[in-house]
């Protein structure tokens, strides 16, 4: 390689700086409350060949799989049939997606007429149709029940709107305003990792910004090999369960094992669940995710993420199985709940080889809340989606922190003055679960509970784990506490009702919907504890 290290790292921090300016394009010229406050959305810019090279860091369920969704799009569209201003749409699970909500944008980078890049976003929007208002339905069984399925389309073709995409796609939405918005939103950012691409070609020439791009793929390879070397070499393996699937099928195992061999790393999920009736079922992309995730983790997270670090990793996961569903199976939860479960179960194996290095179990779901209706206040449809923090597990030298969200999501809270702002609800009560967290050494952290009551007549959906399971301690250390979930009619919490931690349901007005949070596990034997840590 002909590109000097000065010039290599400055190239590779320039990408890394296009990706998070893409994010904060995003960020703020969304309309959504789920992409302006929560940041429920993800950039990253990819080589000319479709392999990621920088990305920002924001929601690793993302960023792990969004190579399938480029890989996917540049497939269905080569370089050849692509020109400058093109923008290729995409949602389905089944080809590089994850769940439908996520949209991913992908839009080549031309220079002197060639494709030089691609800068790609996912952003989820809050309703993309379905059953259920928000997209995220307990009940679905099929693909086709949880929204609009999107395969690679050009949404833009030669920098002009295809009308009839986008005609399409929002008459099968509830919030079509708000989805074009959105929509406008990842154009914006890709508009603005094209720019600063082209940018830095020309500031650096095409044939250095090539060999730079190589370059950082091969030092984050080197990197990662070296760190997976240093692991003691053997076979780790651990088994936890979903809860259910929503559907009456129970305690679906997730067996993994983590087979360390010299500089490489095979993650294989055989003796795994069967792909399953309710919609737990999670794509390859989505559990590929949440390994890389996890492996990034206990290596050295500091290694810059991209097609390199990943290349000594191999997963391998049945066809047709609960972490490798086949279509037309119903997955809106895999990317939710079933991804955090993967996380844990991965962690749970790499815990005996590098036990100084993982954390105990944190809460180990996203706690997903969709509210949806006709908004009292103007007459119009809305489509309110949130998840919900909780523990964080204990981990040598310190306790977990408190009410935030875990590994695969990584999203921001939804203020509760944005909340009452943009859709018909009240926050009627938020604050930390006491006693949550397992107790050890380090504790657990604390769950949430946040009691959110309708003004008017609504449908919810509650998708949620580790209700009957806990967020399993470490080193001795104990379980965090579980999740629960109730309905209080009429704000009336002497009725209170236990929901199930996936259900659908009818809402009449000042109906409250009051979720607690699982805590998180402890690290270390509870009677070793500094009697003052409290």
């Amino acid at each position: 390689m002909s590109v000097d290290p000065v010039t290599l790292e400055v190239v590779r921090n320039a990408c890394m700086a296009v990706a998070e300016e893409m994010t904060a394009t995003l960020v703020r010229t969304a309309y959504s409350p789920n992409v302006k406050e929560r940041r429920d959305c993800s950039c990253a810019l990819f080589d000319a060949a479709g392999r990621m090279v920088a990305q920002a860091e924001t929601i690793p369920v993302h960023l792990g799989a969004m190579p399938f969704s480029v890989r996917a799009a540049v497939e269905a569209f080569p370089k050849s049939d692509l020109e400058p201003g093109d923008a290729i749409l995409l949602n389905d699970p089944f080809r590089g997606g994850a769940h439908l909500p996520d949209l991913t944008l992908v839009t080549p980078v031309f220079a002197d007429g060639e494709v030089i890049a691609f800068a790609a976003n996912r952003a989820h929007h809050a309703d993309v149709g379905g059953a259920t208002a928000g997209s995220v339905s307990a009940d679905s069984t099929e693909i086709y029940e949880e929204g609009f399925r999107i395969p690679p389309v050009k949404l833009l073709d030669g920098g002009d709107y295809d009308e009839s995409v986008r005609d399409l796609l929002f008459a099968n939405v509830r919030t079509p305003a708000e989805r074009r918005g959105d929509l406008r939103a990842q154009v914006a950012a890709n508009e603005t990792g094209r720019e600063r691409t082209r940018d830095l070609v020309a500031r650096h020439g095409r044939e250095t910004f090539d060999e730079a791009l190589a370059g950082v793929q091969t030092y984050s390879e080197r990197r990662m090999r070296a760190e997976i070397e240093a692991l003691p070499d053997g076979t780790y393996e651990f088994r936890d369960v979903l809860d259910d699937d929503g559907r009456g099928n129970r305690d679906l195992p997730i067996e993994v094992a983590v087979t360390v061999d010299g500089d490489a790393v095979t993650v294989d999920f055989a003796g795994t669940a069967d792909q399953t009736e309710g919609p737990v079922n999670a794509v390859l992309a989505v559990t590929t995710s949440a390994t890389y995730y996890a492996l990034r983790c206990v290596t050295d997270p500091e290694i810059p993420p991209n097609h390199g670090c990943y290349r000594p990793i191999t997963v391998e996961a049945a066809e047709g199985s609960l972490v490798n569903a086949e279509a037309p199976a119903a997955v809106v939860a895999g990317n939710l709940e079933t991804s955090q479960r993967v996380t844990d179960a991965v962690f749970g194996a790499l815990a005996a080889a590098v036990p100084e290095r993982v954390a105990a179990a944190g809460q180990g779901t996203m706690n997903n809340l969709t509210v949806g209706g006709t908004d009292p206040r103007d007459g119009e449809p809305f489509a309110f989606y949130a998840t919900h923090g909780g523990g964080a597990g204990g981990r040598a030298g310190a306790d977990g922190m408190d009410g935030v969200h875990v590994h695969m999501s990584n999203t921001q809270n939804t203020p509760v003055e944005v909340l009452e702002t943009a859709y018909p609800l009240r926050v009627e009560r938020y604050e930390l679960r006491p006693g949550s967290g397992g107790a050890g050494e380090y504790r657990g952290g604390l769950g949430l509970r946040r009691d959110v009551a309708v003004r008017g007549d609504a449908t919810a959906s509650l998708l949620a784990e580790r209700h009957r399971s806990r967020p399993y301690g470490l080193a001795g250390g104990d379980p965090g506490a579980p999740g629960a979930a109730y309905l209080f009619p009429d704000g009336d919490e002497s009725a209170a009702e236990r929901l199930p931690a996936k259900t659908t349901l009818d809402l009449d007005a000042g109906d409250v919907v009051s979720i607690r949070t699982p805590g998180g596990g402890g690290y270390g034997d509870p009677a070793d504890r500094d009697e003052d840590a409290d």
